[in-house]
C-alpha cells in the first residue's frame, strides 16, 4: 500500500512549475472536447497570472518546483485539479479532493460545485468514484483575456454537510 499523499500549501516559487503542470494537463484533458477559440486563449502566460491570483486557495502534492499534483477553491467551488501523469494512479488526485472538500466545509459551504468539460468522461467518472454527482448541464461564463467566453458543461456538485 502507498502511503498517503503529502498536501502542502502552494509557494510563490513554484508558479512556473505549477502553470506548466496545468497548462499541459489543461491541453491533455480539454484540447479535444473543448473550442479551438478557448484552447489558444489557455496560454502558459494566462495560467500564471491565474495561479499568482489564487495562490492561497491552492494546496500541491510533491516537491516544490516538481508538482505532482494541485487542487485550488474558489467560494464554493472546487476550481481546478490536474495531476501529473506521472503521480496518476497514486491517490493524489483523491487526496486533493478530500482536501479541497474539507477546506471548503470549513469555510460554511454545504454544497460544494465544480465544472467539468462536456466530454471529459474520465474526469466525470473520477469525481462519481469521489461521491460527487452530475446535477445539471449549463453555461458557464468563464474568464479569459478577450472577455468572457461562454461554455456549456456539466455541473457536478456533493453536499458536504450531512
Amino acid at each position: 500500500m502507498q502511503p498517503a499523499p503529502i498536501i502542502r500549501k502552494a509557494e510563490t516559487s513554484e508558479i512556473g512549475a505549477l502553470a506548466r503542470l496545468w497548462h499541459t494537463g489543461w491541453q491533455d484533458a480539454h484540447a479535444a472536447v473543448l473550442p479551438a477559440e478557448l484552447a489558444r486563449l489557455r496560454t502558459l502566460e494566462r495560467f500564471e497570472a491565474r495561479l499568482g491570483d489564487m495562490l492561497p486557495d491552492v494546496r500541491v502534492v510533491g516537491d516544490p518546483g516538481a508538482p505532482l499534483g494541485f487542487c485550488a477553491i474558489r467560494h464554493e467551488e472546487l476550481d481546478q485539479l490536474f495531476v501529473a501523469p506521472q503521480g496518476r494512479g497514486a491517490g493524489i488526485a483523491a487526496a486533493l479532493v478530500a482536501d479541497a472538500e474539507a477546506r471548503l466545509a470549513a469555510h460554511g459551504v454545504e454544497t460544494a460545485w465544480l465544472i467539468c468539460a462536456i466530454g471529459n468522461h474520465r474526469a466525470a467518472r473520477f469525481y462519481e468514484k469521489c461521491g460527487w454527482h452530475l446535477a445539471a448541464t449549463a453555461v458557464h461564463q468563464l474568464s479569459t483575456t478577450a472577455g468572457p467566453f461562454d461554455l456549456e458543461a456539466w455541473r457536478y456538485e456533493k453536499r458536504l454537510v450531512p
